[in-house]
């Protein structure tokens, strides 16, 4: 396996580029002002009139041969303090309104008219920030790692101001150069506008990108040349603590109502204008968005992504480190049950080509189930080679203090991950891939405790290909990582082939036939799990959708499984075979339209030669831009199963349960939000009941209420229920 690796690193090496910069062509010069300029969405400001304008965008979809027909101008200039930026939008369907779902942060790019600003500060085609606005004035930010991955979940302190004129709309924005991270003294950038207007169903850039890509995508942007060097804000300190009171009671104990009264801190500390100093004591993280639920017939855990500021930027250096499948790091393990005492985390760029994670957190004790204090260390070091592809070292450790065997049964004294991996990312992201070995230290533990997996992909236009290997030893344990499955090898390949037609008035944007294959061994090499799609999408240029497809699996269990997952005794047992298929339908409407609506079936056969038919619809409708109504209906019917019960007949089981889920987004203006998510679940028994008002009363500053009930279903007797007022303030020093 280790000479496996060694020759597909040399492949991956060999293919890698050192060409220039694609899109070299495309130069915009930013001037320095002496001027104020008032954040209000009138240009109206003498600066505007000195600066330089990016236009003549390219059609990124339907097509991308020819110039935007829906005219932008943007310009740019800069003070001491901030970088600014305006754009004019213009309508190619004029006084029709815009389309935006609502007045809420870091919306849906595909479901509103907007425009976004990329910035890549290190020229390494690879890092770099998102800040934009739909039409309406909903501000969105995010942070971009591996040239294409959007974590919108970063937020930072900037300011703008949209105007809608019929004919066009307006914005304007100054962001502070304290939010940013860049090297001291570059005076080239790499840049790039995106825009979306649902109406014409055109999205454009200002540099140029192949439609198969994102616009987001950073091996094509253009570049900036600074008249004179960004300024170093000479101090660059944030503090952001915070207040907190709240209530809880657990009814089904009958303990007594707990008062909360928490006060923390977290400070952000630019250590060098491209290397950051997160600092926390004593974190809450009650105003997080709650997790939507999902029916899970799996045999394994879901994942759900990290929202918690604290752990957010420059993550990518974490939590990205391995495969979607095996994350030796996953940041929602730490305080899962248990309070952060405290932490600190160091990341960012030590000079152009080299960047660093340090993060060490300590965790308090549980008396529930006699958890003992745990500290969570790591530490990752990215060194770029050729012209977008990286080598990656990680080490982790978690650690139990104070540990005793018998009082803290259950827990180990130590667990350890070593890992290191090769990304490649070709100059024009045709070529993207992995190569990755990783070794898990825990007591007691020897021998097949170590991961190595490869896969490579080829992004064209027509083609898209891939092909991945895996293997996860028997005893490998990250006990920090997301791993729902130990102890196999698997190969994956999906491949896709996109039509696209040649009419301009076609109302199709592509089709393709397209298959996915998963197969697992066991570590005999003896065949445990496969699973074939044969698939048939069509996507529309009003963005809606339809995908057709047929499934067939085959799965030995490694061990006992209830096919319901809703924890009964019936369960199949280990070593039984089981083959079982479906047809499956998907359709998702036009964004455009204020009513919208999406639809997923399957019917087929099930484990035990059972059936299973799974429904499940979204709804939504707005009154733009103010209120958002949406909901989730999914319906689960299994029936016939056969559990075989020994010198007995079969036992049949069957079973159906709901998952509906509506939600209401009020967005009184762009800086008050209340919304409102109720959560039916009858395959875990509970209801759930979130309710948050956020007021942004200042810029990344804010005042959270946030009420939760659970409740079980049918009687819906009340399990817990918490409110929690809690205050922030971000402060710059």
């Amino acid at each position: 396996m280790k000479k496996l690796l060694l020759l597909l690193s040399i492949i991956l090496i060999s293919i890698s580029s050192f060409s220039q910069k694609i899109n070299e062509s495309f130069q915009f010069n930013i001037k320095k002002t002496d001027t104020k300029i008032k954040i209000d969405g009138v240009l109206d400001d003498e600066a505007w009139s000195k600066t330089d304008i990016a236009k003549d965008f390219w059609m990124m979809t339907p097509m991308d041969t020819s110039q935007s027909l829906t005219p932008t101008e943007v310009r740019l200039t800069y003070d001491d303090n901030f970088l600014y930026i305006s754009a004019i939008c213009h309508e190619k369907i004029k006084n029709k309104g815009f389309v935006v779902e609502s007045l809420k942060r870091d919306f849906n790019f595909g479901n509103n008219d907007n425009f976004w600003f990329i910035l890549e500060p290190f020229n390494d085609l690879t890092n770099g920030f998102v800040f934009g606005v739909n039409a309406a004035g909903a501000q969105f930010d995010g942070i971009i790692s591996e040239g294409t991955n959007l974590n919108a979940n970063w937020d930072n302190k900037w300011f703008s101001e949209t105007k809608y004129l019929g004919d066009r709309w307006i914005f304007e924005a100054a962001i502070p150069f304290k939010t940013l991270r860049y090297k001291a003294g570059v005076t080239k950038w790499g840049m790039n506008f995106s825009r979306l207007d649902l109406k014409s169903g055109e999205k454009s850039t200002w540099a140029r990108i192949p439609r198969q890509y994102f616009s987001i995508t950073l091996a094509y942007t253009g570049t900036m040349n600074w008249e004179t060097p960004p300024p170093t804000p000479k101090s660059n300190i944030s503090i952001i603590p915070y207040a907190l009171g709240g209530t809880s009671k657990n009814f089904q104990d009958g303990s007594a109502t707990s008062i909360r009264r928490d006060v923390g801190l977290d400070a952000k500390i630019a250590v060098s204008s491209a290397l950051n100093l997160d600092l926390t004591v004593n974190p809450d993280f009650s105003q997080v968005d709650v997790d939507k639920q999902v029916t899970n017939l799996s045999r394994f855990e879901l994942f759900f992504p990290e929202r918690r500021q604290f752990f957010l930027e420059n993550a990518d250096l974490f939590n990205n480190f391995g495969l979607s499948s095996i994350r030796p790091f996953f940041s929602r393990r730490i305080g899962l049950g248990v309070p952060i005492n405290y932490g600190a985390r160091l990341s960012g760029k030590i000079n152009n080509n080299l960047r660093i994670g340090v993060m060490n957190i300590q965790t308090g004790t549980s008396d529930l189930d006699n958890r003992p204090g745990q500290n969570f260390s790591a530490l990752v070091l990215q060194q770029k080679v050729f012209s977008r592809s990286n080598i990656s070292m990680m080490l982790l450790n978690k650690q139990s203090l104070n540990y005793d065997e018998i009082i803290n049964k259950g827990y180990n004294q130590y667990n350890r991950n070593f890992g290191f991996e090769y990304n490649l990312a070709s100059a024009s992201n045709l070529w993207t891939g992995k190569a990755m070995y990783l070794k898990s230290y825990s007591p007691n533990t020897k021998g097949d405790d170590f991961v190595s997996a490869f896969n490579v992909y080829h992004n064209g236009l027509n083609f898209f290909g891939s092909i991945q290997y895996e293997y996860v030893g028997s005893n490998y344990n990250p006990e920090i990582g997301y791993v729902p499955r130990v102890g196999y090898h698997k190969i994956a390949m999906p491949l896709q082939y996109n039509f696209y037609p040649k009419q301009k008035e076609s109302i199709v944007q592509y089709h393709a036939p397209a298959f996915t294959s998963n197969t697992y061994w066991n570590t005999e090499k003896v065949l445990t799990d496969f699973q074939r799609q044969y698939y048939y999408l069509v996507t529309m240029k009003d963005r809606s959708s339809l995908t057709a497809y047929y499934e067939t699996n085959y799965i030995k269990l490694p061990r006992p499984f209830d096919p319901t997952n809703k924890g009964s005794d019936d369960k199949l047992a280990v070593g039984s075979e089981h083959r079982f298929s479906s047809f499956n339908l998907n359709y998702l409407s036009t964004p455009r339209k204020r009513y919208t609506f999406g639809f997923t079936g399957s019917y087929g056969s099930y484990f035990g030669d059972g059936k299973l038919l799974s429904i499940s619809s979204d709804f939504g409708y707005r009154f733009q831009p103010y209120v958002s109504l949406s909901a989730n209906i999914n319906y689960v019917d299994i029936s016939d199963v056969k559990i075989p019960v020994k010198d007995q007949a079969d036992k049949i089981v069957k079973s159906n349960f709901w998952l509906v889920s509506p939600k209401i987004d009020i967005t009184f203006t762009n800086k008050l939000f209340w919304t409102t998510f109720i959560q039916y679940n009858e395959q875990v028994q509970n209801v759930n009941i979130n309710s948050r008002v956020q007021w942004r009363y200042k810029p990344a500053s804010d005042i959270f209420l946030v009420y939760t009930d659970n409740y079980i279903p049918g009687s819906l007797n009340i399990k817990n229920r918490a409110i929690v007022l809690k205050f922030t303030y971000w402060w710059n020093l």
